[in-house]
């Protein structure tokens, strides 16, 4: 089986759970400590049974591929070993700033993937993107950050599924990477 840690279960990681687990070929560890909400149910892929239990036993109830859920923050290097393939759909700089002070060098323990959306935005970045842009790719605030952006008031109309397209996207970067891990795009952002 091909060992996957995914950090966030929300917008993003939510679905890329679905989608991994939908293929089989994946042993899933998820990492992420926070609650289902009712707002996450128009954009993420919850229910509402899932309201006010932690977002990593929702997906666990679901998908038989998750062999952890970890209600956790990843917060040290140690958290991050004996996976194949570390993919990040956090929606905060912190655990990217771990990721990619650990993931960078000749030897690279870690082999990840950081997923973003933020409104009609979405990028996919991996470990195999020049070391020399890592400053701007960490550069912004602290704090969390919805996959809707800053404007959406909650609303149906107003919901951006960008989060799902770079789940899917990220989906097949994983496969394509675990079948010859030397045929994938360094990064890519898509803009709606």
């Amino acid at each position: 089986m091909r060992k996957i840690m995914i950090i966030g279960a929300g917008g993003i990681g939510s679905y890329l759970v679905s989608f991994l687990d939908r293929i089989g070929l994946y042993d899933i560890t998820v990492f992420d400590d926070d609650d289902v909400e009712i707002k996450n149910l128009t954009y993420q892929n919850y229910e509402e049974e899932d309201v006010g239990q932690k977002k990593v036993s929702g997906l666990e109830s679901k998908f038989g591929s998750i062999s952890k859920a970890e209600p956790y923050v990843v917060l040290v290097k140690q958290q991050l070993e004996n996976y194949d393939l570390v993919v990040c759909c956090a929606d905060n700089l912190s655990v990217r700033r771990l990721l990619y002070r650990e993931g960078y060098g000749e030897d690279i323990q870690n082999k990840w993937l950081d997923l973003r959306s933020q409104g009609r935005n979405a990028a996919l970045i991996s470990y195999k993107t020049d070391p020399t842009l890592q400053d701007a790719m960490l550069d912004g605030p602290d704090g969390s950050f919805s996959c809707q952006g800053t404007d959406w008031e909650g609303d149906a109309e107003g919901i951006d599924t960008m989060h799902i397209a770079i789940a899917g996207i990220a989906t097949q970067w994983i496969q394509k990477w675990f079948n010859d891990n030397n045929d994938v795009i360094d990064k890519m952002v898509v803009n709606v």
